[in-house]
């Protein structure tokens, strides 16, 4: 490097100097000619030199772009802190009962973000093609039925709610018109999860969406956040294998090859416990385990298990708290499951979130 700056030093003196000499002896009679003689060549010089000064070159080029693309990654960032700000509003209806509605509130900052409740077309574009899985308990199923709304609309799901409501069994469907699978998979547990994980990863086969979470059935049945936090991390250690990885790792041949396998990254979603209304559940059992102190304790599991995005994982969490919680007990007659209007609302954030993420614009 240093030969080459040497170098082009010399070559610029000789391009400098000798014309400047030169016309310096013609031009003596016309110092202000022979300046602007100078000075294009001291420019022209300046310019070969460039190159050979690499700080000076990426001094030049940083200066608009680098603020451009930070404020970009800046945006994008606040975007998916803002998903949530949602409120709700309730009409009355005849039988003494009320119908919740929401939408994003028109803060300065979340108009910016731009989020949009999607149209069946806007949807059905966004998931055109696309293979769709969403894995947990009731709550997870709720959120497959406001999905499905959106994308058929309410007479095509008139006729498939029977079969979507089976208790405690997997549903799947093939939207001929986009080409869009979706698999709901009945998974209660932290354990159905991981084992799905581990079956993906054996089949090398990994949706393009994946929404997952349980919760409510180990707070039930097994009441221990300690093990709830245990089995997170083991999920967590799972949930790398949905990565995209080496061909060599992929394929499992220790050849130690470096191309790449184009696996593409599935789009990950951890769809949170709704609040719980103690007073409202239909048994004592759950009123005894099902309380807030104990739904407090899971949630910091959560938290601490780096899972979400929000704690340096790779999901980003539906906040079905919070969406509940703002909904109100008005939302809910049995203190755990709440009215559409939630889960509507928690399939239009995933929605945006996948926007924003592949930064598309509809």
């Amino acid at each position: 490097m240093l030969g080459a700056v040497q170098l082009g030093l010399f070559a610029a003196g000789v391009v400098l100097f000798v014309p400047m000499g030169m016309a310096g002896w013609h031009l003596s009679r016309n110092k202000m000619l022979f300046f602007s003689c100078a000075l294009f060549i001291t420019l022209a010089v300046g310019v070969h030199l460039v190159p050979y000064f690499p700080s000076v070159t990426s001094f030049l080029s940083s200066g608009s772009g680098s603020d451009s693309s930070s404020s970009v990654i800046v945006n994008r960032d606040s975007c998916f802190s803002l998903l949530h700000q949602v409120a709700f509003d309730f009409q009355e209806l005849s039988n003494n009962s009320k119908r919740g509605s929401w939408k994003w509130i028109e803060s300065e900052n979340v108009v910016d973000c731009d989020f949009q409740k999607l149209t069946k077309n806007d949807a059905s574009d966004l998931l055109n093609g696309s293979w769709v899985v969403v894995a947990g308990d009731s709550q997870a199923r709720l959120m497959v039925v406001s999905l499905l709304e959106l994308l058929l609309g309410e007479s095509k799901m008139e006729i498939i709610k029977k079969d979507l409501f089976l208790r405690h069994s997997d549903y799947n469907i093939f939207v001929d018109e986009i080409g869009m699978k979706l698999d709901f998979l009945w998974a209660p547990y932290m354990s159905n999860l991981t084992n799905l994980i581990m079956e993906f990863k054996e089949k090398k086969s990994y949706p393009d969406v994946f929404v997952m979470g349980a919760g409510l059935w180990d707070m039930l049945h097994v009441n221990n956040a300690s093990e709830y936090g245990v089995s997170l991390k083991s999920l967590k250690d799972s949930v790398v294998l949905l990565l995209p990885v080496s061909s060599a790792f992929a394929n499992g041949d220790g050849s130690g090859t470096n191309n790449v396998v184009p696996v593409r990254s599935p789009n990950l979603f951890w769809l949170g416990m709704p609040k719980l209304i103690s007073s409202m559940l239909k048994t004592d059992e759950k009123r005894e385990k099902m309380n807030d102190v104990m739904w407090q304790a899971y949630n910091d599991e959560l938290y601490r298990s780096k899972l979400l995005q929000q704690s340096g994982g790779s999901l980003l969490l539906l906040d079905v708290h919070s969406l509940s919680n703002k909904c109100g007990a008005d939302c809910t007659s049995d203190g755990m499951h709440y009215q559409g209007a939630v889960y509507e609302a928690a399939v239009h954030i995933m929605l945006n979130g996948l926007l924003i993420e592949s930064n598309q614009k509809l």
